[in-house]
């Protein structure tokens, strides 16, 4: 056999892998049931380090909520533009006090589950963001939240 049909070949089998993964990656992540806020804060994290949140009071998942000096409508106006900005997300809740999107990651588009709580009276962004499959997600979720952080900051 002639060297470059055997190359196709295996390109043709790595690509119908590919192709398989990113549709089990999708059939197998259901939106998870329990998001949005409840008795005024958003759900726990997992034990698994792929989530992080401004609830969570262990150092494997807290982080920060984002300050804001502005109102929160113009706090709020501004998370859509940061979020909207960023590749492969899809907003899913949007109301004055809660924000729920989607973020899928570049190579299998796994999905993270990001929500946010915009706090008036604390003048803060509560948030948490957690990966629906797998247990480590090598610091994906803190590494956005901490872009998303700064950037309402400035």
């Amino acid at each position: 056999m002639v060297w470059w049909k055997v190359l196709l070949i295996v390109l043709a089998g790595v690509v119908a892998l590919y192709v398989l993964a990113r549709v089990l990656v999708v059939v197998l992540s259901p939106r998870p049931v329990g998001l949005g806020v409840t008795n005024g804060r958003l759900a726990p994290c997992p034990e698994s380090p792929n989530c992080v949140s401004t609830w969570a009071q262990d150092e494997i998942h807290r982080m920060e909520p984002a300050p804001f000096a502005t109102p929160a409508a113009q706090a709020h106006a501004k998370l859509l533009e940061i979020i909207h900005a960023l590749p492969r997300t899809r907003i899913v809740t949007d109301t004055p006090t809660y924000v729920y999107a989607e973020f899928r990651t570049p190579t299998f588009y796994f999905i993270d589950d990001v929500e946010f709580v915009i706090d008036e009276e604390a003048g803060v962004i509560h948030f948490r963001s957690a990966s629906r499959l797998g247990y480590s997600d090598l610091g994906l979720n803190r590494r956005r939240l901490e872009e998303i952080s700064n950037q309402l900051r400035e």
